[in-house]
């Protein structure tokens, strides 16, 4: 069972893993050539993912923990990416 304490602290974490991953595709973004173009791509693209993702899964009965969990996973792959 998920406590609304856990809910909250995993959703800070998201919150503050995002922030982060913006600030980096901001940086990217406002380098511009190529790189900035692609970047924007992504973004948009992996949004409509994220979307569809989390609409599945609760319509197949996952939970919220669940769906918070898939977008902290994709927002850590993407600050390794940034970084890399």
């Amino acid at each position: 069972m998920l406590s609304l304490l856990d809910l909250t602290f995993q959703t800070i974490l998201l919150g503050m893993e995002a922030h982060s991953v913006i600030g980096l595709r901001l940086k990217r973004i406002a380098e511009g050539g190529p790189a900035a173009m692609i970047e924007a791509n992504q973004m948009v693209a992996e949004k409509v993912v994220a979307v569809a993702e989390a609409a599945t899964t609760f319509m197949t009965g996952g939970s919220v923990r669940t769906v918070i969990g898939h977008f902290r996973s994709h927002v850590r792959a993407n600050e390794r990416r940034l970084l890399g």
